[in-house]
């Protein structure tokens, strides 16, 4: 049902306790998706990261696609990055990356392997700001 709703061959599907993760041949074929979202939702699942090697100046692509929680397609996901920085470490034999999530709005994330953490960073937008009183 994954690749079926995804429209693709992976190179490589895996899953950790949320979500899928699915490596696809290319940034195009990644860039080119169209997922079934109906189809998406009826994983056992949070959601799908897609991913694969970037053709431009990062080191890797992602989309994350969560519609069994509501959000069809994340604009750029911070847990998809702590999923995708070991992925490509091992991959890429770096421990330093700066990937691309290539959402409609899209978003650079810096992401580093240190101490056995993933670290993110990058520009954010503020939506809400609040004061929690104990």
């Amino acid at each position: 049902m994954l690749t079926e709703a995804l429209s693709v061959k992976p190179v490589y599907v895996g899953k950790n306790r949320f979500d899928y993760l699915v490596e696809v041949s290319s940034e195009e074929v990644l860039r080119g998706l169209k997922p079934d979202f109906a189809l998406l939702k009826k994983l056992p699942a949070r959601g799908v990261i897609v991913t694969s090697k970037a053709a431009s100046t990062y080191d890797f692509v992602s989309r994350f696609f969560a519609p069994a929680a509501g959000i069809d397609e994340d604009p750029v996901t911070g847990s998809a990055h702590c999923c995708l920085g070991p992925f490509w470490g091992k991959r890429l034999d770096k421990k330093r990356f700066t990937a691309y999530q290539a959402s409609e709005r899209g978003g650079v994330v810096k992401v580093e392997l240190k101490d056995g953490r993933v670290r993110l960073s990058g520009q954010a937008v503020t939506v809400v700001r609040g004061e929690i009183a104990f």
